[in-house]
Formats: C-alpha cells, sequence, structure tokens
C-alpha cells in the first residue's frame, strides 16, 4: 500500500516521487520534489532547517541559498508563495511546515504494472513534440532548427555540441531543454558542422555562426525577442545582439566569455599553455584518443561520475567529426568580442558557475565589465554545463525565469 496525498487540486504520490494538479502531472525539479515530499510526510510538526539539508542533499554541502531556491520551487509548484505560506509556512529561524489542509488516500502497490508515458503540464514538451526544419545560409550550407513548446520565445544561439534530436535522450542535455522549454517556446540549431546541420561547410569562422543566428531568426519570423548564448554560443550572441539591437529585447549569457583562450593570454606562459592546450586537444580529437576524451569530459564535467563522462564522451562523438572538433577548439581560440561588448544595449544577465573548470569564471566578471546594462549572477558549481541534479540548476533556472518575467 502506498499514500497519495491530497491538497486543494494537488495530489502528490510520494513513492512514484510524482505531483499532479487536476490529473495532470506537474513538472517540479528533483530537489524541491525531495523537499516537498519530506514537508507533506512530516505535516505533523516543523522540519528544522538541518533535517531537510540530511534528507534532500545528504552529505553534500550546498549553502542556505540552495535550500531558499529549493522551498520557493515547491511552493511555486503548488501556487503557494513565500508571502502567501498558504501551503508552506516558515517557522522563522528553526524550518519549515507543511500547512496545507490535506486527506491521505490509499493505492495498492508503489509499483505499477505498465508505465505510465512522462507528461507535464504545459508547455514541458518532450523529444516527439519538437518540429525540426532546415534554412540555408548564403554560402549555401543547410543549418537545423528545432521548435519545441508554445508561449513567449526564447532563442538559443548554438553552441558546441550539440544535436537537436540526441539532446533529449542525454543527461548533458535533456534537463536544458524541459526546463528551458517550460512556459516558453524554445527554439535552438546546430551549428555548421555539427549535429544536424551540415558537416561539410566551406568555412567555420565566428562571423560564419554570426551570420547562421541570423540566418535563423529570418527562417523563424522572430521580430523581437530573449536570446540565450551558452559557453562560445555567448559570445555569437554577444555579436548578434551588437549587429541587431531591434530584435534582441534581453541576452542571457551562461558559462560564456568574451575573449577566447589564445586572445586573453596575458603572459608568455598563458601563451605557451593555450598553444600546448590546443596541440592536445588536436592530437586527442583526431585520433579519438580515450585518455583525453575523459579529460575533455571532466573539464566540463568535473563533479560529474565516470559514467557521465563516458555519456558526455559518447555523445559529442555523435556530435561531429574529428576534423570539425578540431576547427571549432581552434576558432574558439580565436574569439575577441571585448571591442564590441559595450555596445550591447538590451538588459543582460550573465550566469556563471564560481568554480567553472573550463571558463574562468574571470570571464563572466569581463563581460560584467564590459556590458552597460548588464548583471552578474555566480552559482555555487564547478561544472561547465550545470547537471539536473546540482543545487545551481534550480538557481540558474530561476534567476533565467525572472530575468525574463522583469
Amino acid at each position: 500500500m502506498r499514500a497519495i496525498y491530497h491538497f486543494g487540486e494537488y495530489e502528490l504520490d510520494t513513492s512514484r516521487h510524482q505531483l499532479r494538479r487536476a490529473g495532470a502531472a506537474v513538472h517540479v525539479e528533483p530537489r524541491a520534489l525531495d523537499l516537498l515530499c519530506h514537508l507533506v510526510k512530516h505535516r505533523d510538526r516543523m522540519v528544522p532547517k538541518n533535517e531537510l539539508f540530511d534528507e534532500v542533499w545528504g552529505d553534500r554541502f550546498v549553502s542556505e541559498a540552495a535550500l531558499t531556491t529549493a522551498l520557493r520551487t515547491a511552493r511555486r509548484a503548488v501556487g503557494d508563495t513565500g508571502s502567501k505560506q498558504q501551503m508552506i509556512r516558515t517557522v522563522h529561524r528553526r524550518g519549515y511546515q507543511f500547512v496545507g489542509p490535506t486527506t491521505v488516500s490509499r493505492a495498492e502497490s508503489a509499483v505499477d504494472p505498465v508505465p505510465e508515458p512522462e507528461t507535464t503540464v504545459g508547455p514541458t514538451p518532450g523529444r516527439e513534440r519538437q518540429v525540426i526544419q532546415f534554412c540555408t545560409a548564403a554560402d549555401g550550407t543547410a543549418i537545423a532548427y528545432a521548435t519545441v513548446g508554445t508561449g513567449r520565445p526564447l532563442l538559443k544561439a548554438a553552441n558546441w555540441m550539440t544535436h537537436l534530436d540526441l539532446e533529449w535522450v542525454t543527461p548533458v542535455w535533456s534537463h536544458w531543454l524541459s526546463g528551458l522549454a517550460r512556459d516558453r517556446q524554445l527554439i535552438r540549431y546546430d551549428e555548421r558542422g555539427c549535429g544536424l546541420s551540415d558537416w561539410a561547410a566551406p568555412s567555420y569562422t565566428f562571423a560564419d555562426w554570426v551570420d547562421d543566428l541570423d540566418t535563423v531568426v529570418r527562417a523563424t519570423g522572430l521580430d523581437r525577442f530573449p536570446l540565450l548564448g551558452v559557453s562560445q554560443g555567448g559570445a555569437v550572441a554577444v555579436a548578434y545582439a551588437v549587429r541587431r539591437p531591434e530584435r534582441v529585447s534581453r541576452l542571457i549569457l551562461a558559462g560564456a566569455y568574451a575573449r577566447g583562450r589564445r586572445v586573453r593570454a596575458g603572459t608568455a606562459a598563458d601563451r605557451e599553455a593555450a598553444a600546448l592546450d590546443l596541440s592536445l586537444a588536436r592530437v586527442g580529437w583526431l585520433h579519438q584518443d580515450p585518455a583525453f576524451l575523459r579529460v575533455f569530459a571532466s573539464q566540463f564535467l568535473p563533479d560529474g561520475t565516470p559514467e557521465e563522462w563516458q555519456e558526455f564522451i559518447g555523445f559529442q562523438r555523435q556530435t561531429t567529426s574529428p576534423e570539425n572538433g578540431v576547427r571549432f577548439l581552434e576558432e574558439f581560440a580565436r574569439i575577441d568580442v571585448s571591442d564590441i561588448a559595450h555596445l550591447v544595449r538590451c538588459p543582460t544577465l550573465i550566469i556563471h558557475s564560481r568554480d567553472d573548470a573550463r571558463v574562468p569564471v574571470s570571464q563572466a566578471r569581463e563581460l560584467a565589465a564590459l556590458i552597460p546594462d548588464s548583471r552578474l549572477v555566480l552559482l555555487e558549481s564547478r561544472n561547465h554545463l550545470l547537471t539536473a541534479t546540482e543545487p545551481a540548476w534550480d538557481e540558474f533556472l530561476l534567476h533565467i525565469d525572472d530575468f525574463l518575467r522583469g
């Protein structure tokens, strides 16, 4: 027998780890759902903060801000807020208590004989609801782009490594898609030489990447929209926002940088390190050396497990050819938008992992200093690509939601 908790329009099945509203599943980030389940099961008492830390995060150290973020997400999932506190009440300096009027029903088994399809309330669509189309750049290169979800648009500039179809089934990107497409229409595309776009293109320059973004905007018929740039896609987004200020309403830069490693190398030692890094990458990518690929994966996901690194390696092998991988890395090292970033005219949110092992946090500070109407948010993480299970992921989505609403 398993318990199902009913409060208002909601029902919470703690065994299945599922929240429903009026019969339809509600998407809740995992940490926030863990917190909600624990509060509902122990609704007869105030739950101390330390207990929540232990139950939700185990022996992993997280900041008070992580608990606050998870609590905020849990409240929002059940239609509550910190000011109303109709469902979750704060006991000042001590903890929290679930106070929503609750009834409990019983079901026969905690295990379904036939698994239910995963669904969510609103536009948190899956792979099967995605529409993939193609447009053609001026030099004849075919660029694949995809739209998913409904609502106001969010355009994500291409970055490496992506694959519009396979992203849905890899833990590297799947949570990014479902999170970013929630309550909005997400438009994204594979850059030339990568994913479903043409792997054989006349050139692979930074200027080509900015042109390709412009091509996708024209193909989708977007007029004015917020633009997200991740990693080197951030520099592409900056250049496009400067080129088309009438198009970009808001700019979000995540794990981004204004200058590639070769450009920002200020000393002889830095230049030697940048050259060595690129030389190792050439050899590693061209020969698909397993040792190099593991190190490369660990730079993106330093807190990842060996299994996650293997998933990352398998995914990167499907996104592009070894030759193109080398071309990308060479061009990334030459990126420089530091001389035009001050021309960005829209509000800009810069989000960066405080201990990013791939792109140092100094690059985020540089972008924040260059772009006039910008604000910087640092997340407690070492990962260049945030994972679904770390507290920083929930914070990342909340900051984006707040910024786009603002």
